[in-house]
């Protein structure tokens, strides 16, 4: 029995020490595999046309990030203020930026929790903004059914995004190469 105990212990050890390094890698690699393509294909769907799109956002963006104001001035984005047009500006960047920081490990913890606010803002505007009020599509917590849009995938994702909050990119990552540098440096 001792010995069983202790290949129990060892076995877990083990993977408890290749956590350190495979739990933050995994998350972003999950990140990665799942949301990142989803992220970068909603923020080309807010860019205006041509290079100044970059600066000129599509009515689409407007209508994903303020629905009920853009229909209240009958869809004329002009109508809307200078904080419509910063908030949707951002949203668009971030959609580019902050995954692209999780994908190569840079300021890990500050583009997870950015993230984090993200996947919040975009589902209280789901809720409030869109109406999304069909209990399959917005999900429940505690009851049968796991495939909820809202509370139940985001959940998942909000729990990816929080293990890089808390344990940082990982090894391998340009924020592990950059603390790498420093400490050389300091030494």
């Amino acid at each position: 029995m001792h010995a069983l105990v202790s290949l129990h212990n060892a076995v877990f050890n083990l993977i408890e020490r290749a956590g350190n390094w495979l739990l933050p890698l995994a998350a972003r690699f999950t990140f990665a595999a799942v949301l990142l393509v989803y992220y970068w294909n909603s923020g080309l769907t807010k860019l205006g046309d041509g290079i100044f799109g970059l600066f000129s956002p599509s009515i689409g963006a407007y209508s994903q990030i303020f629905p009920k104001q853009l229909e209240a001035v009958g869809y004329d984005t002009s109508q809307l203020g200078a904080f419509h047009w910063l908030v949707v500006m951002a949203g668009t960047w971030a959609e580019f930026i902050l995954p692209l920081l999780l994908l190569v490990g840079l300021a890990t913890r500050l583009a997870a929790l950015g993230m984090i606010g993200f996947v919040v803002m975009q589902s209280l505007t789901d809720v409030y903004g869109h109406g999304v009020s069909d209990l399959k599509t917005l999900g429940a917590w505690f009851d049968r059914f796991p495939d909820g849009v809202i509370l139940d995938q985001r959940l998942f994702w909000v729990f990816i995004l929080s293990v890089l909050v808390i344990k940082g990119a990982g090894a391998l990552s340009v924020d592990a190469l950059l603390r790498r540098r420093t400490e050389l440096a300091l030494a």
